[in-house]
């Protein structure tokens, strides 16, 4: 398996959690204290950071800081807009195809050689 596919993969599981212990609590632990939400939010975000430190130092192996970071931010939005929608029930925007494209915008920029 490549540099480039184990860091992927391991950004796109980190960020699973991630998303989950940023947003998920709005939904599920609404009616909770906001230190129980931060607490089990802190708890899931834990196994975020397992796998994120890991794909970090792997594709640092590889890729330049820059690189690592602009690759974070595309897996972050490709992992959040199915969340925010199949999730959090909320609506498609024509926005999140703006934000996307500003996103490759980066990608082209910071890997361009």
């Amino acid at each position: 398996m490549t540099i480039l596919m184990k860091t992927v993969g391991l950004l796109i599981l980190s960020n699973l959690f991630m998303t989950v212990a940023w947003y998920a609590h709005l939904k599920n632990l609404s009616h909770r204290t906001w230190f129980l939400a931060a607490t089990i939010s802190w708890g899931v975000a834990f196994f975020e950071y397992c796998l994120h430190v890991p794909a970090n130092r792997i594709g640092y192996t590889a890729f330049n800081l820059s690189q690592l970071k602009i690759l974070q931010e595309v897996i972050s939005l490709a992992v959040f807009v199915p969340f925010a929608v199949f999730y959090m029930g909320q609506p498609v925007k024509l926005n999140y195809l703006w934000a996307a494209l500003c996103i490759l915008g980066a990608v082209f920029f910071i890997f361009r050689t």
